[in-house]
């Protein structure tokens, strides 16, 4: 995934916050679900395509009364 560099402007954030909003809004949700598990790989530092299983022995089931 490439970054792209077209919906950045140097100035101050409130500046060009609408055109963040705008970029965001015109995207689909399948892209910003992208966007975010890339930024998760980064930040967590796990490969983008073979994400980490998810540890099931932290979850408990309880009977509803």
């Amino acid at each position: 995934m490439k970054m792209d560099r077209s919906y950045h402007w140097a100035g101050k954030f409130e500046e060009n916050e609408e055109r963040i909003k705008e970029y965001w809004h015109n995207t689909s949700v399948r892209e910003r679900l992208e966007a975010a598990n890339y930024l998760n790989s980064i930040v967590y530092g796990y490969d983008v395509n073979n994400p980490p299983k998810m540890d099931r022995t932290v979850f408990s089931i309880r009977k509803r009364d």
